[in-house]
């Protein structure tokens, strides 16, 4: 057996070896580069790139936080990412949607997790400096996907039917005439 083992490995390492050469021979442009970076949305540590895809393209991960529980705060996540653009560039940005499938990809990484967890802990102390930090991994498959429920918009929170203020506007506008007085003709004498 063991005589055997020897002239294995060496063909093992060779293959190693072979594949890696090739993979070196690929160009940049057409391999990821899985730059990761913070990629801010409306304030610090609010959104992460992920340079997944050759020539610059990835996920935008959009964090959110979760405080819900009283003096907790914990990620809340959004499977559903903007595409990444120019990702390897000066000044990369987001548009449209990534797959959901991408997302899932990408947070098996753990480089990826490592700056998630980074990202929106700070995000957690801008938010709720007093709450107390608590990391959740994000979900790996559609079945570990837990649709958020947000506050239903109520009826006073709805815009009313522009025609109808108008009418309104209208209405007011011609009771206060009615109601105003009308000027005299002509100026009382004082006596």
């Amino acid at each position: 057996m063991r005589p055997l083992l020897r002239p294995l490995a060496l063909v093992v390492v060779t293959l190693l070896v072979t594949s890696s050469l090739l993979a070196s021979c690929v160009p940049a442009t057409n391999r990821a580069s899985w730059r990761i970076f913070p990629l801010q949305r409306r304030q610090p540590h609010d959104g992460l790139a992920v340079v997944n895809q050759p020539d610059g393209f990835g996920v935008h991960l959009w964090l959110e936080t979760d405080t819900r529980q009283r003096g907790v705060c914990r990620p809340r996540w959004l499977p559903d990412p903007p595409r990444l653009f120019n990702g390897n560039g000066s000044a990369p940005f987001s548009s449209g949607l990534a797959t959901r499938q991408e997302f899932f990809e990408v947070v098996a990484r753990g480089d990826v997790r490592r700056a998630l967890q980074r990202e929106l802990e700070a995000l957690c102390q801008a938010r709720a400096p007093r709450s107390r930090w608590e990391w959740t991994d994000p979900p790996r498959r559609a079945d570990q996907v837990k649709q958020e429920s947000f506050p239903m918009l109520q009826e006073e929170d709805l815009l009313p039917d522009p025609n109808e203020v108008r009418a309104r506007e209208e209405a007011l506008e011609q009771g206060a005439g009615a109601e105003a007085p009308a000027p005299s003709a002509a100026p009382e004498a004082a006596p």
